[in-house]
């Protein structure tokens, strides 16, 4: 269940039976023909689907990471590293504050990577707590289901071209393209990744079936929820 659909005394409520919540966090980013929410959409779904049978409540989407790299392209926006996890610090003094104790961080951007260590010693500094901060996207069941489906498949391809990821009447390449040199692309200023990689796409099909995307989907809920269930300790 969402928080924005609870009021403060319905959460003070099942505070007093549970002490699980969900963070889903995010990047509003390019990518290439899909929507430039796209690590917003997919952590905030996988999240919320995953959490609703178990009742855990599901916060709001951190919408913003650490993009650098894309900034040349228009409608991509970038925190700095301090800024993240200021607001990473923020959100889990807010938690406990309120009575949570266990914490999942739901994230669909590999760019947040530093913010999945500041939860770590966060935890450390914060004992009775406990944090995990879970990349769905490459989690061990759901990358093995990408790599049964099509083992070429990378940022803005297929992989992430879900029905609630396209965007109407935009069409998409047919013809797979060929994977990036990702070290040389970290290298390299935003204008000249935007010059390198073109559309935005990493490499592979930009589309795969729905019903191959609903497969993976399923896996990658199940899995996400096995995290919310835990074991915590």
């Amino acid at each position: 269940m969402k928080i924005t659909e609870m009021n403060w005394m319905q959460v003070e409520t099942y505070l007093k039976s549970d002490d699980r919540a969900v963070v889903p966090i995010g990047s509003t980013e390019q990518h290439a023909y899909l929507s430039l929410g796209v690590d917003i959409i997919l952590s905030e779904r996988v999240a919320v689907e995953a959490a609703a049978p178990l009742g855990v409540p599901v916060f709001p989407t951190i919408n913003y990471g650490i993009t650098p790299y894309f900034t040349a392209y228009p409608g991509t926006v970038s925190l700095r590293i301090s800024t993240l996890l200021a607001l990473v610090t923020d959100v889990l003094d807010s938690l406990k504050r309120a009575g949570f104790r266990r914490i999942l961080f739901v994230n669909g951007h590999g760019g947040n990577a530093p913010a999945g260590a500041l939860a770590q010693e966060w935890m450390s500094a914060n004992p009775g707590t406990t944090v995990r901060f879970y990349n769905w996207y490459n989690a061990p069941k759901t990358w093995a289901k990408v790599q049964e489906i099509d083992r070429v498949a990378s940022h803005a391809s297929w992989m992430e071209n879900f029905p609630w990821t396209r965007l109407p009447n935009v069409a998409f390449p047919e013809e797979p393209k060929a994977m990036i040199n990702s070290e040389r692309l970290r290298l390299m200023s935003p204008q000249q990744v935007r010059a390198y990689i073109g559309d935005g796409n990493f490499g592979g099909l930009h589309r795969r079936s729905d019903a191959e995307m609903l497969a993976l989907w399923q896996v990658a809920v199940e899995e996400t929820r096995s995290q919310i269930e835990g074991p915590w300790s």
